[in-house]
């Protein structure tokens, strides 16, 4: 199955040699409160605080290897949503076990 992408892949030479089109000046124009008063205009963060203070660095556990029978229908269609497809698999059973376990 042929996946369409719209990724242009470029060796880190060839990134060098883009252009930087980031207006620096521009960039540091830009206050603490400015910021700050931007992000509370952005109703995808409006009302988002963070706790830092109590945050937490938690490492993942490492993946088990696994082989297992599934009914090929189920199969299909997780490799039919492409690159990732076990991930999504690792994601519903997860979802699955913490509903199950009360949480």
């Amino acid at each position: 199955m042929a996946r369409k992408s719209n990724i242009t892949r470029i060796s880190a030479e060839e990134a060098a040699k883009l252009p930087n089109e980031t207006d620096w000046a521009r960039a540091d124009l830009v206050t603490g409160a400015a910021l700050e008063a931007s992000i509370a205009a952005d109703p995808d963060e409006a009302g988002l605080e963070f706790d830092w203070a109590n945050a937490t660095v938690e490492m993942p556990q490492p993946k088990a290897v696994l082989n297992m029978r599934v009914d090929q229908q189920v199969l299909d269609y997780f490799r039919a949503t492409g690159r990732g497809y076990q991930t999504r698999i690792n994601a519903v059973l997860a979802s699955y076990v913490k509903r199950m376990a009360g949480g």
